[in-house]
């Protein structure tokens, strides 16, 4: 019988296996045990929890009691409350709230937690103009301002638990409410509010006072500050694109929290935290920066039809440091309108939370779009101011657009030589020298007509920033448009399309209509100065006619859910520049003047241009690097 060899091959497959399985093995009991650390983490804090609200539950049940004494009281309290029990044992510890109001902001702030229960803007509407509902940034517990405070005996107390005594006196115009949390008569922990006239900023400190002995001041204080922002527009999709975290660093440097259904950032040296909702904000301000801070935003809306009633759900958690055993935070509040003017007034860098775009397009909203609108739309109606407006604006670039035609119209003159050039000339490289010698002969640069268009695209993309950040545009009509800051539905669909949505907007048809007229009346131009398709280059003819009816689709499709004062922009824009365009074709450009005066640059004797130079010395490098591949070969 012949001996079986020993077969290499099976050996390795074999423990290939068992290295398969015992790597199977080990991960699934790493894993287990990952569970039961996980799962035994979970009890413990669901333990935790429970334990905190039985003892809530048990404070409060002992400061309901009628029957038995303060003193009584006071020392069943202390074991659930310890150095704080005294502040359940006050006339205060119940549910109260007080009020503070001015003319533009009505606030309530409760005894329990010390802090603001309802946050009412007085001159502003949810929904639309005609809504009987006030806009309100907090109601019904959608916000929460918590210290967790660390007791030398090492339990875990919640302000948001435990009762304040509200003081409110008041300071020339200015209301002041404090708010104290007390250890007994002269140790607190106090929250102080004041509210000045006719202004959405509150100032608000943090300090204590005599609590050495009370609380463990090694460590900082941890607090988190929740917000679950109600929707207040029209258009809840629109609304919730604009909803997101901002914070500033200690340097003046802002940064957000990026959209999407759970977002978080962390950060060091905050100095403001703003809960921005579009067209209302909430902002947390402190004058000691916090030292790191984390936030977390949750979007709340999957199904438009369903969640109709939160847009997103903003946290923040960070630290307030002990000095010298003691709390002493300069803070404010603001519960406003996301208004540019309004927040740049303060001084506090606050202007950086609307969007106005970066860099560029940034100055051209802040110190040409902003001012101008501004000023329009203080003496005339929001749809007349947005006109006008545009009217300025396009005259005002009117300069450029006559050099970028009278451009086309000296390349579509010179067409006919540039066509035979490249009927001649077959050789790509020599016909881009021939044809770069005809524009330098007739005094064309082909660069002209592109250059005022560049110019133009930053005040276009500006726009697009500006419009849908102009509370202005908020619940203001125009024609058929109820509200310029929302799209203006003329018909209600059954059914939603993709992109487009349920309903359809007139301005946004308007506007695609113009855009396809004006491209229709400018392809000639553009195709007389785009160069012929060079081996393996797109034909940028093709593409121009394509762009004709690739641009009006895309404004009926992005533009249908934008605020219809952005539609209203862009109609009104093209129509101008159709207008402008015929002026000047009419009037300014004459086809037999422009090349007669071309065949008399070409006799005169020409020097290059420093772009002419470099492009001819280009191509005659690139022709000589051609042929001496080709005596290679």
């Amino acid at each position: 019988m012949e001996q079986k060899k020993f077969d290499l091959n099976s050996f390795i497959g074999f423990a290939l296996i068992f290295g398969i399985i015992f790597w199977m093995m080990m991960n699934s009991q790493e894993n287990n045990a990952k569970e039961q650390k996980e799962k035994a983490k979970k009890e413990q804090l669901e333990k935790q929890q429970k334990n905190k609200q039985k003892e809530t539950k048990l404070a409060n049940t002992i400061v309901a009691d009628s029957t038995v004494s303060d003193t009584l009281k006071l020392q069943k309290l202390q074991s659930t409350l310890g150095g704080f029990a005294y502040s359940a044992t006050l006339p205060s510890a119940k549910e109260s709230y007080t009020v503070l109001e001015n003319e533009v902001i009505k606030l309530k702030i409760a005894n329990k937690g010390g802090y603001i229960a309802e946050a009412t803007l007085k001159n502003y509407k949810k929904f639309d103009k005609n809504s009987k509902e006030l806009v309100d940034l907090i109601k019904n517990n959608n916000a929460q301002f918590n210290l967790e405070l660390l007791t030398k005996d090492n339990r875990t107390l919640n302000t948001k638990d435990l009762f304040f005594e509200p003081v409110l006196t008041k300071n020339g115009n200015d209301q002041v409410l404090s708010m104290k949390l007390k250890a007994d008569a002269n140790s607190y922990l106090e929250y102080q509010y004041v509210i000045k006239p006719n202004d959405y900023m509150l100032d608000f400190d943090i300090k204590s006072q005599g609590l050495k002995n009370v609380l463990n001041t090694s460590k900082p204080v941890d607090f988190q500050w929740d917000l679950k922002t109600y929707r207040n527009e029209k258009s809840i999709s629109y609304e919730n694109r604009y909803a997101e975290i901002i914070f500033e660093y200690e340097d003046g440097k802002d940064d957000y929290v990026g959209q999407g259904k759970d977002k978080e950032e962390t950060a060091e040296k905050v100095t403001y935290v703003a809960y921005k909702q579009h067209f209302f904000s909430s902002i947390l301000l402190t004058k000691t920066p916090f030292e790191k801070a984390t936030f977390h935003s949750h979007n709340l809306v999957d199904d438009e039809k369903k969640d109709t009633i939160f847009t997103k759900d903003f946290k923040t958690t960070s630290t307030l440091a002990f000095q010298n055993g003691e709390l002493d935070y300069k803070m404010n509040w603001f519960y406003g309108p996301t208004d540019y003017r309004l927040l740049d007034k303060y001084d506090r860098n606050l202007d950086e939370i609307v969007p106005l775009g970066w860099g560029i397009f940034g100055w051209i909203n802040k110190f040409i779009f902003v001012p101008l609108f501004g000023l329009l739309s203080s003496f005339m109606p929001l749809g007349i101011a947005i006109i006008l407006f545009t009217i300025l604006i396009k005259i005002a670039m009117s300069p450029i657009t006559f050099k970028s035609f009278l451009s086309q119209a000296k390349m579509k003159v010179l067409r006919p030589e540039i066509n035979e050039i490249n009927e001649r000339v077959k050789d790509p490289m020599k016909r881009q020298q021939e044809t770069m010698g005809l524009y330098s002969k007739a005094g064309v640069n082909p660069m002209a007509g592109c250059i005022p268009a560049l110019i133009q695209i930053p005040f276009m993309y500006a726009s697009f920033q500006f419009f849908p950040s102009a509370i202005e545009l908020r619940q203001k009509g125009f024609l058929w448009a109820d509200d310029l800051s929302s799209f203006d539905e003329i018909i209600k669909l059954p059914f939603s399309i993709p992109v487009y949505g349920d309903h359809v907007s007139l301005f946004p048809i308007l506007a695609a209509i113009a855009i396809f007229f004006y491209m229709k009346m400018t392809s000639g131009d553009q195709a007389a100065m785009s160069q012929p398709p060079q081996e393996g280059m797109p034909d940028m003819t093709k593409i121009m006619k394509m762009m004709i009816y690739i641009s009006p689709v895309m404004m009926l499709l992005f533009f249908n859910n934008y605020g219809s004062g952005l539609s209203l922009y862009n109609f009104i824009s093209n129509l101008i520049t159709i207008g402008i365009m015929l002026v000047i074709k009419k009037y300014f450009i004459d086809s037999d003047k422009i090349h007669a005066q071309i065949q008399e640059n070409k006799s005169k004797p020409k020097t290059e241009s420093k772009f002419q130079k470099k492009m001819r010395e280009m191509m005659e490098q690139a022709e000589n690097q051609k042929q001496l591949q080709n005596k290679k070969k």
